[in-house]
């Protein structure tokens, strides 16, 4: 198969596969129904992306899975591509750095996408450093979190750390992407078994709570120590935190109508008083 980079051919869909365990969803949301009725009115105007698959007629998809999903929706049957005779490797690292351009990225998204791409550099020669979580400087750019890093403006640090919550339940993850969960504290929980996971899952839907930083690095702890327990488990996470307590409000110039001249500490107690 001759390589056809700089003119599209049309393809038919049957014969094109999405890229296997690509990390990028593609939802049928109000934004692919906008791309559908693009295709519908106008085609699809940017060419997909694909590579031959080795001894097949079928093509795999490195950038374009959106655009091909619209496509079918609407009933294309065939789609324009630019054609990479390219390995499986090589397509990886084109699939991730053709996607983490997009506005919206969702952390789990960013995560499998730091990871595939780690590991297809690590096939091609590059130093793997996937499951590590030494310091490693900066100037060793034979890292693959490092040249990853310089790819995408991040910091070694920050690659290893998205890389890390890979590791996390899919709960945790779908935590993380609806912003209920914080990068570090994903970090924290990655390093527990399934099942600790879990537990602590328990824990968040009986207390109705996300674990704090501090929680998380306890119960990191105590897996180290090989104390890790259920009954652990439950006792950090129902600890009260500050941010989870009952709060009531007024605003100040409501009570002032009240106590004049008062000032913080004389409006509570005057409120407190009345009640």
């Amino acid at each position: 198969m001759k390589n056809t980079r700089n003119k599209p051919v049309d393809l038919s869909v049957e014969k094109i596969r999405p890229f296997e365990e690509h990390p990028f969803k593609v939802k049928d949301d109000d934004e692919m129904n906008a791309l559908i009725e693009i295709v519908q009115t106008v085609g699809i105007l940017s060419p997909l992306i694909v590579r031959p698959i080795e001894n097949s007629d079928e093509y795999e998809v490195i950038s374009g899975h959106r655009r091909l999903h619209a496509a079918i929706k609407a009933g294309a049957e065939q789609v324009p591509a630019f054609i990479y005779t390219v390995s499986r490797d090589e397509a990886a690292v084109m699939l991730v750095d053709s996607n983490l351009h997009r506005e919206h990225i969702l952390p789990s998204e960013k995560a499998f996408a730091y990871k595939m791409k780690a590991e297809a550099m690590a096939h091609q020669g590059w130093r793997s450093d996937l499951t590590s979580g030494q310091v490693i400087p900066k100037s060793d750019a034979n890292r693959t979190t490092a040249k990853i890093g310089e790819d995408t403006g991040e910091s070694y640090e920050t690659v290893q750390r998205y890389i890390r919550i890979t590791y996390l339940i899919l709960e945790f993850l779908d935590k993380m992407d609806e912003g209920n969960m914080v990068l570090s504290v994903g970090v924290e929980l990655s390093y527990l078994e399934p099942w600790a996971q879990k537990s602590i899952l328990e824990q968040c839907e009986v207390n109705d709570c996300t674990p704090s930083y501090s929680q998380a690095f306890r119960l990191h702890k105590a897996n180290r120590d090989r104390l890790l327990t259920d009954e652990v488990t439950e006792s950090i996470m129902q600890e009260e935190k500050a941010n989870q307590r009952e709060m009531f409000k007024l605003p100040m110039e409501q009570i002032r109508r009240y106590v004049l001249n008062a000032n913080p500490k004389q409006a509570k107690d005057f409120v407190l008083k009345a009640c």
